[in-house]
């Protein structure tokens, strides 16, 4: 009996040990679960950008994940910021895949050298990669700074497409012909690995697919795996968004016009702050994606130009040069080093052309102002008609907007009777000049 119950507590304790086991088992096995780090490159690429990879770069090799997905959708930018990038996927100690999305997204400029630096590339239906010639800032470089800005370029695209194992002499077209093609026409070329209609799709193709590392391949278990989207931070956002050169452009116009309406409107206090807060925006934009003093010079030289039209009219030479000024300036405002950047062309035309409407139309109501006869004050009486209250000959006394003033009749031996009316021709110190209105009295 007592082996019995001996026996039947080992069963219970071996059956205790097993569920321990499997649960142990069950723990090991969540955590052992893919994890897939996806996170949105999108708009202009800035050293904001550089910053918030980074970031994302470090989470995914501390959460160990499977791999990271940048998903991209960029025009361009800086080309200091896009080789940072660069680095960072050449280097990266965990697969990194660019996936060109949602549908109608573009990888162009600076965003052509990211993509094909990633491990894998993908690209969505709708999609296009292509056009990373160095843009010509201000109108046309000249042949030797465009051949060695092109060479660079050309020579880096084509080091990045060798290493990762993709069609370089396309990689090389792209910048030297700005050629484009579509995710379809990238698949056929081999620039990509994949077209995939979402992250969902895209995990399913990298499954099994096999990264060479220096420390040795890497075999993706992407089947089934926990995707987690990355959201950027406000800051991060904000930062990316005052990368936009078009929108330090824009800043920069609407400061420097609420700046002048101050200064032409003393008090009114809002467009001043308005102004302000615009023009610090606007500085800081600019620093993160580098301008150029020269053409800030020339801007600010251009607002000279117009208050000068205000204060010293010259029937349009300043303004013209203002004109000229503000155009050049906002031609050459983006750093010629930021060859994968700069303002866009109806961005250049609306602001010139909306500031010279402005100052027009100040210049108008400042003239106007200056021609129209004073309504207020003592020059406003000038062409009045008063009644006299004692005869002019040639002074005397007469009645004006309520008011006795001393004055005196022109010529000389003309006399004017009291109650007879005059009107105002000139004013002399404190004296009003006037001459007679032929046959009109008090009343009459």
């Amino acid at each position: 009996m007592r082996m019995f119950n001996l026996l039947k507590k080992m069963r219970i304790a071996s059956a205790i040990l097993v569920i321990i086991f499997l649960s142990f088992n069950g723990i090991i096995f969540a955590k052992e679960q893919p994890l897939v780090e996806v996170v949105k490159l999108e708009g202009t690429i800035s050293p904001a950008s550089v910053d918030y990879l980074k970031k994302m770069f470090h989470l995914a090799k501390e959460r160990e994940a499977e791999c990271l997905i940048i998903q991209l959708d960029t025009p361009g930018g800086l080309d200091s910021s896009m080789r940072e990038i660069v680095k960072l996927i050449m280097n990266s100690k965990i697969p990194v895949v660019v996936y060109i999305s949602p549908k109608g997204a573009r990888a162009a400029s600076a965003g052509v050298f990211i993509a094909l630096a990633s491990n894998i590339l993908a690209m969505a239906p709708g999609t296009n990669i292509g056009a990373a010639h160095p843009v010509a800032l201000m109108g046309k470089m000249d042949k030797t700074t465009e051949k060695k800005i092109v060479n660079d370029a050309a020579s880096y695209i084509k080091s990045i497409a060798e290493k990762r194992g993709r069609d370089a002499k396309w990689a090389e077209r792209s910048v030297r012909e700005s050629v484009s093609v579509t995710a379809g026409e990238a698949l056929n070329l081999k620039i990509i690995d994949v077209i995939a209609e979402d992250v969902n799709d895209l995990l399913e193709k990298l499954n099994g697919r096999e990264i060479e590392f220096p420390e040795g391949s890497v075999i993706l278990q992407t089947k089934g795996a926990k995707i987690h989207f990355n959201q950027m931070s406000f800051k991060d956002k904000f930062l990316q968004k005052l990368a936009d050169p078009n929108l330090a452009y824009v800043l920069l116009m609407i400061g420097i016009w609420g700046i002048i309406l101050e200064f032409f409107h003393p008090g009114a206090m809002l467009p001043g702050i308005a102004g302000a807060i615009c023009l610090i925006l606007s500085s800081f934009s600019l620093q993160i994606i580098s301008f150029n003093l020269a053409g800030l010079l020339l801007i600010i030289l251009a607002v000279i130009l117009f208050i000068l039209e205000v204060k010293v009219p010259s029937y349009g030479a300043l303004t013209i040069g203002g004109i000229v000024s503000l155009t050049l300036g906002s031609l050459m405002l983006i750093n010629p080093n930021a060859v994968y950047i700069t303002i866009s062309w109806p961005y250049i035309i609306s602001g010139v052309a909306v500031t010279t409407a402005l100052f027009v139309f100040i210049v108008s109501y400042t003239i106007k102002a200056q021609i129209k006869r004073p309504v207020t004050g003592m020059e406003g009486m000038i062409g009045e008609v008063g009644v006299v209250r004692k005869d002019l000959n040639p002074t005397g006394k007469i009645l004006i907007h309520g008011e006795i003033w001393n004055a005196f009749i022109q010529p000389p031996e003309e006399v004017v009777k009291k109650g007879e009316k005059v009107e105002v021709v000139d004013i002399r110190g404190m004296e009003l000049q006037v001459k007679k209105r032929k046959g009109e009295k008090w009343g009459g």
